[in-house]
């Protein structure tokens, strides 16, 4: 893949533990259940682009906008449980309005 077409895919990474510690799980595309990589999620960071994340599988559930940054305490910051089960890339809007 080129170099531009890198920048044109987000990243987002989950932590277990709050301030980017214990196990992580790194997501650059969509993800319709993440159970079976974190047990749960008190932080994360988004490097790139833009992420809607779900509290269940199947991009079900309460749902929260992500954009690029790092988010070390996001669970009490957003007010959602510690389980994050999905979550689906945004894609960037190319070309003209």
């Amino acid at each position: 893949m080129t170099s531009s077409g890198m920048n044109m895919m987000g990243k987002i990474i989950f932590y277990e533990d709050r301030n980017f510690q214990g196990r992580s799980y790194e997501c650059m595309s969509d993800c319709p259940d993440m159970s079976s990589f974190l047990s749960r999620c008190h932080s994360c960071r988004v490097e790139r682009g833009c992420f809607m994340v779900y509290d269940r599988p199947n991009y079900m559930g309460n749902q929260h906008f992500m954009r690029r940054g790092e988010y070390a305490d996001y669970m009490s910051m957003m007010g959602m449980s510690d389980c994050i089960r999905s979550c689906r890339m945004i894609p960037m809007h190319r070309g003209q309005f």
